[in-house]
């Protein structure tokens, strides 16, 4: 069996009810979260002050809580990412607060503009909001620059969590890229 077949079987059976079968899956999974994070931390700049594991570690908390059947590792990833998006808006928004607007998180959309040469640099805020104002108005399009965005999916595994073609997901990307680049200018 291969290694995806393999942890999406653990995932099963960590839902079921089976404990230990966490136990085996994170091992599997840790490495590629902890990439995740350090990939999505490298685009925040020097002013980000979580470490990959403090940011692996806080969404894992959250996403362990929760209730989601997995239908397999890219689904699972899918949803950490977002986890992850969360405790950073969570974290920027904390820090602002307590600095009363200074020290702005910024951040970039290479993903989304990686085709284009673009380097799209956005408060993090303001990217959680318009990305709930996109998500209002398709869903679909909203979680697929969430994959590409926070997760560092691949086309390919983005295509397959959402259940659509590798072309649509260049189409949404796209149309995000100029949806995001109206919205916030």
């Amino acid at each position: 069996m291969s290694a995806n077949g393999d942890v999406t079987e653990l995932l099963h059976a960590w839902r079921g009810g089976d404990r230990s079968a966490l136990e085996r899956l994170m091992p599997r999974l840790y490495d590629t979260l902890r990439e995740m994070a350090a990939v999505r931390l490298r685009r925040e700049g020097a002013i980000q002050t979580f470490e990959p594991t403090s940011l692996v570690h806080e969404a894992l908390l959250r996403l362990l809580g929760g209730t989601t059947d997995w239908q397999n590792r890219a689904h699972f990833l899918a949803f950490a990412a977002m986890h992850m998006r969360s405790v950073l808006v969570d974290h920027a928004r904390s820090r602002l607060a307590a600095k009363r607007g200074g020290d702005i998180v910024m951040v970039t959309l290479s993903h989304a503009e990686a085709s284009e040469g673009q380097r799209i640099e956005l408060d993090l805020l303001a990217l959680d909001q318009a990305l709930t104002q996109l998500h209002d108005e398709d869903e679909r399009i909203a979680k697929v620059v969430e994959m590409s965005y926070f997760a560092g999916m691949e086309r390919e595994e983005i295509a397959a969590v959402v259940g659509i073609s590798v072309p649509t997901v260049d189409r949404d990307l796209r149309f995000a890229r100029a949806w995001l680049n109206r919205v916030l200018s």
